[in-house]
């Protein structure tokens, strides 16, 4: 505490020290001299002439000459070239070229045949000529220290970055926010900023009204009785429920489950079908004749016929098997130069298989398709069952939103959809981001998967999103940036804490009052903390531009018959269900076990006090699994899309789930996130070897050689050129329902994805397993291939023409003849 307070000291001395030269006129001079534009309050510590800055491939690769600066906020790199700062213009808290200070996770320095790890008590015994910095959001940052450049410069400057950047211990994330917001100026700079209006915050009761006008919820409501977060101090202020549920009955349902986590309302589907999420029940909770009943109807919501309830513990990996494949991710795409300890080329793709990111990619995937074809055949409520219901929940029902709602594919949509199911949702950002860098047990990059498997989608479909990958990657690298009030608490009772700096205490005569907590950790004098979603806050208009691309108008929804769309029912749904029933799906399977719902089990005793609202459930042996609901759909909706490639008739419905494509070859790794910092990490950094490839980039275009090789020969071996589909999507989708006829296809080489590297599952028993509810993994087993694999006719692989995707960007898929297989390979395939 004393520490923090003399920092909190040191800043506003050195915020007053710059206010005093701003009057003076020395400050503003200063600050325009080398054509950096500082921050309110920002201080430069050091500054280094004729730098080189290494570009990526995105930003055109060679090298960038300019000048380098270290401030107590950033590292800052200005081009020789780069326009006079505005002084009129807002600021902006980092540049194109720009390194947070708190995103740096190591320096190291290289010289003369030798490497440093430097950190803020290292000495140096030799002039660096390379600065690298490796960041916690997969870039690696090169500078070049030019021979011209004083020595005195170099190593001041190197110095002064491993001393100010941020440190692993408590309290220091309330000092980079004091440098970067904590000014008076900045201060009334952020208080005066609006929101946007174009998005839905989910922060009042009439923001979620409007989401259930959206989607056609009328037989719900808004509920405010967690207003004060007594309830539930994880829930939002507001929840949705049921219209004929009362608040004094909804009260009596929280103590039933952990953290008092209710089924509450996330979404609903165009035809009928509604998404709830809810936390596990407590078994030790005696359940009274009324509690059951209130649990039931919170529980079917406004449906009565039948409720399937979906069980993510299983078949989804934890947050720590979460944090451990994203660490080995780490190690294998950045490297490490310090220790020149590198992954061999020939075993790079099997090391990237035994990181197992890909496989939770998947499963993640896997499970949300099952959850969206469930929603797509109505009348029914799907709640998604996790323990807490903070972390996997919120990856599943954000995905199926994603799949199944046009609007949560636009930027504002999109941005609305995370704060409803993350920041709304109890997403511990604060634990697991671990902005502190104090507690390894909970950290897990949770929110980093789900944006993995939301770009896995735009690649596989990249015209039906609004939001680019550059939106994308703008969200990823926020992150880790400890400047946003959307990752810096666990709920929105944090948030409020925060910003209002409030505690309650109740009096007889004025009830509830709002009153200043005289133990809160909180300083009044900590600077306001802006949404994640300001994004001119980081990013220029020529970088906000190319978040967003055209995409054509969603229709309208069809009119609704008593709230649901008239598709034939009796097809679609679970057949011969009893009215009330309640289903488990587990492992892509329906079951009925006896302890699904606690006060089923008990209700069954002698005394009998519960026997007349008991429901009977069907028995597990003539539940039809999500297999037959699956094709069932797919015969009934589009029979001709399984018998020929002419595709289904009749106009596209653009409610119709994005289910994608979950083979091992349809599975990328993102590069432009990922691989953006391994040209850097790996010894070829000189200028005279810029133009020189990565191993992982060569090997990409070896494959590509090696596909064109096989588009040439299965042209000349087959005359007739396949049919191109009508309908790409749909056919994707019967697909993956049903992949015993052996048809894989291959998605065409398209331009804009040149930099996808395409991995195919690892040979390991759980994705060997076949899934009732997994289509993408009931493929046959594959045999190996022959090793001349072009004058082999056990296999053909047809591969998409550039002209044709041009034409049709959709259109991406070509099916291949019955007989074809997919060969078994030791390692992860690539593909552009």
């Amino acid at each position: 505490a004393g520490t923090n307070r003399k920092a909190t000291w040191k800043l506003r001395i050195i915020g007053l020290c710059e206010r005093m030269l701003s009057q003076s006129g020395v400050n503003a001079r200063s600050r325009d001299l080398f054509g950096l534009r500082c921050l309110p309050g920002e201080c430069v510590l050091q500054r280094a002439v004729m730098v080189r800055k290494k570009l990526t491939a995105r930003e055109g690769r060679g090298w960038l000459s300019g000048t380098l600066f270290c401030t107590h906020f950033r590292v800052a790199f200005v081009p020789q070239d780069s326009p006079k700062p505005d002084d009129n213009a807002d600021p902006v808290l980092l540049g194109d070229h720009d390194v947070a200070l708190a995103s740096i996770e190591k320096v190291v320095v290289v010289g003369p045949n030798r490497t440093k790890l430097v950190t803020p008590h290292s000495s140096l015994k030799f002039t660096p000529e390379e600065l690298v910095l490796y960041c916690r959001d997969m870039r690696v940052v090169c500078f070049l220290f030019d021979r011209l450049t004083p020595e005195s410069q170099v190593l001041e400057m190197t110095y002064s970055i491993a001393k100010t950047y941020q440190p692993p211990k408590p309290g220091s994330v309330l000092s980079f926010q004091n440098a970067a917001l904590g000014s008076v100026e900045m201060k009334q700079f952020l208080s005066n900023r609006r929101r946007d209006a174009h998005m839905n915050w989910f922060e009042s009761a009439s923001d979620w009204e409007q989401e259930l006008e959206r989607c056609g919820a009328t037989s719900w409501r808004v509920s405010s009785v967690n207003d004060r977060f007594e309830m539930s101090t994880s829930l939002p202020r507001f929840i949705v429920v049921p219209q004929k549920v009362l608040d004094t009955e909804l009260k009596k349902s929280f103590a039933h489950f952990n953290e008092g986590r209710i089924p509450r309302w996330c979404w609903r589907h165009p035809r009928g079908s509604d998404l709830l999420r809810m936390a596990s029940f407590q078994n030790n909770i005696y359940h009274e004749k009324d509690d059951i009943r209130n649990l039931e109807m919170i529980l079917f919501g406004c449906q009565s016929s039948l409720c399937v309830v979906v069980e993510l513990g299983e078949e989804l990996p934890s947050p720590a098997d979460i944090q451990l494949a994203h660490s080995r991710l780490r190690a294998l795409c950045l490297g490490d130069i310090s220790t020149s300890m590198s992954v061999p080329d020939d075993k790079w793709l099997s090391t990237l298989e035994s990181t197992h990111w890909l496989d939770y990619t998947r499963s993640c995937l896997r499970k949300a398709s099952e959850v969206a074809c469930l929603l797509r055949g109505g009348h029914l409520t799907v709640a998604l069952q996790e323990v807490e219901d903070r972390d996997m929940s919120c990856v599943v029902s954000s995905l199926v939103q994603v799949m199944c709602d046009p609007h949560c594919r636009t930027m504002y949509g999109f941005q609305g959809l995370v704060q409803k199911e993350w920041v709304m949702g109890a997403h511990r950002f604060y634990s697991r981001i671990n902005y502190h860098r104090d507690n390894d047990k909970e950290e897990a990059p949770v929110f980093l998967l789900f944006l993995d498997c939301v770009w896995q989608l735009w690649s596989q479909y990249p015209s039906r999103f609004q939001l680019t990958e550059d939106f994308l990657l703008a969200l990823h690298d926020s992150v880790h940036l400890p400047l946003f009030s959307t990752f810096l608490a666990n709920c929105q009772r944090e948030r409020c804490k925060r910003s209002q700096n409030l505690g309650q205490c109740y009096t007889p005569v004025n009830g509830w009052r709002d009153v200043l907590h005289p133990d809160s950790s909180t300083d009044p004098s900590d600077p306001p903390l802006p949404p994640v979603w300001d994004w001119s806050l980081q990013y220029s208009k020529p970088r906000q531009s190319r978040f967003t691309q055209p995409v054509p108008p969603t229709p309208p929804l069809q009119p609704l018959l008593n709230g649901n769309l008239n598709t034939n029912p009796d097809k679609h749904r679970l057949t011969d269900a009893v009215p009330g029933s309640v289903f488990l799906l587990s492992r892509g399977t329906f079951s009925c076990p006896t302890n699904l719902l606690p006060w089923r089990s008990s209700s069954s005793s002698s005394s009998g006090v519960y026997k007349k609202s008991h429901r009977r459930a069907l028995s597990s042996e003539n539940v039809p699994g999500l297999e037959r609901l699956l094709k069932a759909w797919a015969l009934v909706e589009y029979p001709q899309a399984l018998t020929s490639t002419s595709g289904p008739q009749g106009p596209l419905d653009p409610y119709e789930p994005l289910l994608p494509l979950l083979m091992g070859p349809c599975m990328g790794l993102w590069r432009e996130c990922y691989l953006r910092g391994a040209l850097h990490a790996q010894a070829f950094s000189h200028p005279l070897s810029a133009n020189h490839l990565h191993p992982v980039e060569r090997l990409a275009q070896e494959v590509q050689q090696l596909k064109d090789k096989l588009e040439q020969v299965s042209t000349s071996t087959d005359p007739t050129p396949p049919a191109v589909t009508a309908e790409p999507r749909r056919a994707d989708t019967n697909l993956n329902q049903n992949t015993n006829n052996g048809t894989f296809l291959f998605p065409a080489s398209r331009p804009q994805s040149a930099g996808v590297l395409r991995a195919a599952p690892p040979p390991t028993s759980a994705n060997q397993r076949t899934s009732r509810g997994a289509p993408a993994t009931s493929a046959p087993q594959s045999r190996p291939a022959h090793k001349d694999m072009g004058g082999s006719s056990k296999h053909t692989f047809l591969f998409g023409h550039s002209s044709v995707i041009d034409a049709h960007p959709d259109q991406r898929y070509y099916s291949a003849s019955s007989n074809a297989k997919l060969p078994k390979s030791n390692g992860p395939s690539l593909a552009s």
